[in-house]
């Protein structure tokens, strides 16, 4: 029988589930200028892996130059099998040409000798500045100094970590039959993020055992509901990637789809991926504020997505959110542009459950009441369209100046 519902497991990380091992080193790729400096160790190579073979899955970005690290990614999750995940961060690997590709199989095959197993086994993810080559003598220093261990799990959370100023890490599980089964992620990510996902990486575990394709499909449902769902500043990087792990190491039966086993392991999943999504929003380059989008009772599914990510996108409602102003024309507006479904004479609003619009009426409102609520350090927008009964979430920062300046001066 499988519990009622799934447990957070206080310092969880990666390695939290069974079977699987971390190690982080630091090798000199990243050279930041201090105004990104942070108080992160300085660690820029990690991997995970597997005591045994996995099932794999993996959602990559949508941009149309991609990183060859991306590349190689999608070609060995295509086999179906997978021991772990090798990183570099500090380097994206991305618009170098053929030598991408060549450094990064180069990678996995001087960590296959390390660990001794084959390098099609390994996977292979970069994250940093675009246009530089990978620097393969610091890549391979680092990889010969890897240690792995149960417990280096936070070391691998901080290794890919760029302008990150914390760590993303979480693990939860349930029970099923009498046993424990766990997920476990890790992500990165703070600025070039938006809708179909961003310059982010994210690494989750499993002892599940589940097939390839209900794991993929598992995947990007959670994908969607989430890191699809975040928005920093509207840019998607080539290098994004969510990639999962599933093991079998908790020696439970195969998750079947039609099982209440595997509706609560999506529920799970959903829950890792929801708070390392939000994890990165509130990390977000220059955020002062999180900022929750909830559009209730659109007519599709689509259109209520379509909304929040745009109303969570807007630079100008953000601007707003960023200087207490309570100026709801400018959710108005981002709703009407957005392409879905809306009526006016229906539209109802809601900043932080305090009433602005009616029936497509503006209401009376305190607004100093409003102006103190946008004081929080979250702050939440409803719509109501009052049309149909799908619903959607998005998230996203405030706009301030302090973004402006970092990504001013990101290589000087």
């Amino acid at each position: 029988m499988v519990s009622s519902e799934f447990n957070e497991i206080s310092g969880g990380t990666i390695t939290t589930p069974s079977g699987y091992q971390a190690g982080a080193a630091y090798a000199g790729i990243k050279t930041y200028s201090d105004v990104f400096s942070t108080d992160l160790e300085k660690l820029d190579v990690g991997i995970i892996l597997s005591d045994t073979p996995c099932t794999v899955a993996g959602v990559f970005t949508q941009n149309s130059l991609r990183s060859e690290s991306v590349r190689l990614c999608e070609q060995r999750i295509a086999t179906g099998t997978s021991r772990g995940i090798l990183a570099v961060s500090g380097c994206a690997n991305a618009c170098v040409g053929a030598q991408g590709m060549t450094d990064a199989v180069q990678a996995t095959l001087t960590a296959s000798n390390t660990f001794r197993i084959a390098a099609d086994d390994l996977l292979f993810c970069s994250t940093g500045v675009i246009g530089v080559e990978l620097p393969m003598a610091l890549v391979d220093r680092g990889i010969g100094s890897l240690q792995i261990s149960r417990d280096s799990g936070h070391d691998l959370a901080t290794a890919i970590t760029t302008t990150d100023t914390r760590t993303k890490e979480i693990a939860v599980y349930f029970e099923s039959g009498g046993k424990r089964i766990c997920i476990g992620g890790i992500a990165k990510g703070a600025a070039m993020i938006h809708p179909n996902m961003a310059t982010m990486l994210s690494f989750i575990t499993t002892d599940a055992s589940i097939s390839n394709e209900l794991l993929s499909m598992a995947l990007r449902v959670a994908v969607d509901l989430s890191f699809n769902m975040i928005t920093v500043d509207g840019d998607t990087s080539t290098n994004d990637s969510v990639i999962v792990l599933a093991n079998g190491a908790s020696e439970t039966p195969d998750l079947e789809e039609s099982s209440e086993e595997f509706a609560m392991f999506q529920r799970a999943l959903n829950r890792v991926c929801e708070y390392l999504a939000k994890e990165i929003i509130r990390d977000a380059e220059g955020g002062t504020k999180v900022i929750q989008v909830d559009v209730q009772n659109a007519s599709s599914a689509e259109d209520a997505r379509l909304a929040a990510r745009t109303v969570a996108g807007s630079v100008l409602v953000r601007s707003a959110v960023y200087g207490h102003d309570p100026n709801w024309g400018r959710i108005l507006a981002a709703l009407g542009r957005s392409g879905c479904d809306v009526r006016e004479g229906t539209l109802a609003l809601f900043v932080n459950d305090i009433c602005i619009m009616e029936n497509g009426m503006p209401i009376p409102f305190f607004k100093e009441a409003v102006v103190s609520a946008m004081e929080a350090s979250g702050i939440t927008f409803r719509i109501d369209l009052k049309i149909g009964t799908h619903s959607a979430t998005a998230w996203s920062s405030d706009m301030t100046e302090e973004y402006v300046r970092l990504n001013s001066v990101y290589t000087t």
